[in-house]
């Protein structure tokens, strides 16, 4: 954005203070971007699973989970937007600069390794929705992977592109995320409204699902206590589903935000030139882009999971869930009744390709396969656009050259090429290999960041006059705390839950609630060494 754009929009956003409700709505969104970021990468692969797996396990009564941790990963961003707003400095050297390099190198080494990791099941979502969904005329042969493959890498390279170019390309970069994002959301929609319009939905047990029920963290939920009821061990069952249900709560409120969104957002800020004026206007663009459309896509897959899966078992293919039945047998020796096997299969994760199958005699094929399979393809597109972006922006710092455009395209192409492998390569050990050190590091480090930016949010050093003061202060550390404090119980809860020293499997979330605390102790450290200096 040139000098002359950014006055431009200042001047909307000072009409916009004393303007009328539409029209200083109509000007906030005209303006809003960076938060549409955001939306973009946090609607993939990841999201999908655990809206699809919340809705089988616990039917309408989690709905309310996702939103409650976005809105904590959105305290989080908005401290985050108003550090670097306040001190218009890239955020990496302000943290070598004033808390620790070990915070700062330890922050582009985990997004980075996200960046790569996280973009290949995310070529292999988008290459088995056209394969599965949209075109299954094309087959699913290793050329039409390929083929398809190379499309994707190429769209996501060529809107990154679009992002370094200055005035219209800028802009049209932004227009294209919008628009893959809100049809997203709408493809979500449309297929919610066909299962209504068919009478498939409760809306009764949807709005009492949005009302947070931490019970759930004790007990199972409603539509499965009848079954347990009448199978051979209740207790058992009870407590497998309530430990299953507790894993999925504690981990949406620890990865709600990723480590790399952390990182995208104080520089996608940046790059729009934007500055102290637009502190305020950050947090509508961060619920706009961000909150809103997380809120519609994922409550959306919820409904309709939940209105297909939870409690039901004819979509299950047969021997799925001998794992579970299985468990049962070792720690309770007997033959499982007819309440234990239809438990078992309950239980079984299923994957969007099976929502959309069972969705067609609902809602016919138009809505269940190609109007989903759309939504489903429009996340991985735009999460591999964005995942591309960060490891652009990050390379830019990892090599000494922030604002150049080679390096962000050499940032680019490592993750690009990277996801293109995924197809290939993501299956089985070699998915654990990667997925599991890749996970450790990144949940461990995302209370790190959150730490980092509370830190830097009370530092007279780092914001000087802007630092937050009186009332504003207390609602400020109040809210921090809050979703920093969530967010490291969620990530030692699902790290402790996985430690232990018999394997490598273990012995990586054991060594990243030792980073964890090493990191944390640095930080307190550094903060008030610096703190003590200013």
């Amino acid at each position: 954005m040139n000098t002359e754009e950014s006055n431009r929009e200042d001047a909307l956003l000072v009409e916009a203070q004393d303007a009328p409700l539409m029209r200083k709505l109509g000007i906030y969104t005209r303006l809003s971007g960076p938060g549409w970021l955001q939306g973009a990468i946090t609607l993939g692969g990841g999201s999908l699973a655990g809206a699809l797996y919340l809705g089988v396990i616990a039917g309408f009564g989690l709905l309310w989970l996702q939103p409650l941790a976005m809105i904590c990963g959105v305290i989080m961003l908005s401290a985050i937007a108003y550090v670097t707003l306040s001190t218009e400095k890239a955020p990496f050297g302000l943290v070598n600069t004033h808390l620790s390099p070990a915070l700062g190198w330890a922050w582009i080494i985990a997004t980075i390794m996200a960046n790569i990791v996280w973009c290949m099941p995310q070529f292999n979502l988008g290459r088995a929705a056209i394969q599965q969904n949209l075109l299954p005329v094309v087959g699913d042969s290793t050329t039409s992977t390929v083929i398809i493959c190379l499309i994707l890498l190429a769209i996501g390279f060529a809107v990154n592109v679009l992002y370094e170019s200055e005035g219209k390309g800028a802009k049209t970069f932004d227009r294209i995320i919008k628009i893959m994002v809100g049809l997203i959301v709408i493809s979500f929609i449309a297929v919610v409204i066909t299962l209504a319009t068919n009478g498939d939905i409760d809306w009764g047990a949807i709005i009492s699902g949005l009302i947070p029920n931490p019970s759930l963290l004790f007990e199972p939920a409603v539509g499965l206590k009848a079954i347990i009821s009448q199978s051979t061990q209740p207790e058992w069952w009870t407590a497998k589903i309530v430990n299953d249900q507790r894993d999925i709560i504690i981990a949406a409120f620890g990865t709600a935000v990723g480590i790399n969104m952390t990182w995208l957002l104080p520089y996608s800020l940046l790059k729009k030139r934007w500055g102290k004026i637009q502190r305020g206007f950050s947090i509508f663009d961060l619920s706009i882009g961000l909150f809103i459309p997380f809120f519609l896509a994922t409550s959306c897959v919820v409904i309709a999971a939940a209105s297909q899966f939870h409690g039901e078992t004819g979509d299950v293919p047969a021997g799925a869930g001998a794992g579970t039945i299985a468990q049962l047998a070792a720690a309770h020796p007997g033959t499982p009744n007819a309440a234990d096997q239809e438990l078992a299969l309950t239980l079984v994760k299923r994957d969007n390709f099976q929502l959309a199958t069972t969705l067609e005699p609902l809602a016919g094929k138009i809505v269940s396969q190609t109007i989903f399979g759309f939504g489903v393809l429009g996340m991985a597109l735009s999460t591999i656009i964005i995942l591309m972006l960060i490891n652009g922006l990050a390379f830019q710092e990892l090599l000494g050259k922030r604002g150049d455009k080679n390096a962000h395209y050499i940032g680019c192409a490592v993750s690009g090429i990277a996801g293109f492998a995924g197809p290939f390569i993501w299956t089985g050990a070699a998915a654990a290999a990667l997925a599991i050190p890749t996970s450790v590091i990144g949940g461990s480090l995302i209370p790190i960041a959150y730490f980092t930016f509370f830190l830097m949010m009370n530092s007279k050093k780092v914001l000087g006059e802007n630092r937050p003061q009186g009332t504003a202060r207390i609602v400020w550390n109040v809210l921090m705390g809050i979703a920093t404090g969530i967010g490291t119980f969620g990530s030692v809860w699902v790290l402790s839950s996985k430690a232990h020293f018999r394997d490598w499997h273990g012995m990586i979330p054991a060594g990243g609630l030792g980073l964890l605390a090493i990191l944390f102790i640095i930080g307190i450290f550094s903060f008030l060494k610096n703190e003590r200096k200013s």
